[in-house]
């Protein structure tokens, strides 16, 4: 037979498996954070549109799930844009 276990067991269980899903997003975006960066500062401005329309695709996503704060993403979204803007309004301008 079975042993019945505590829900104390049961809760333990599922934050672990919350807090693993939540670590996997953050570094997700984190991730997709430093690629956009390195392609910013690669000059390559096809390749650092498509990596922040990616970027900001995780961030909303990791909003709207609860594992970042609305203000965070917004704040990481407009910095992210920002340097985006300012790198490459040069070359548009042209």
């Amino acid at each position: 037979m079975a042993v019945k276990q505590s829900s104390a067991e049961k809760r333990h269980r599922q934050s672990e498996e919350r807090r693993m899903r939540n670590k996997a997003a953050k570094s997700s975006a984190r991730t997709s954070a430093r690629k956009f960066i390195e392609a910013v500062h690669a000059k390559d401005s096809a390749l650092a549109s498509e990596r922040l329309k990616a970027l900001v695709k995780e961030l909303d996503t990791a909003g709207s799930k609860g594992i970042l704060s609305k203000n965070a993403v917004s704040r990481k979204k407009s910095r992210m844009m920002k340097l985006y803007n300012v790198s490459f309004a040069a070359t548009a301008a042209k």
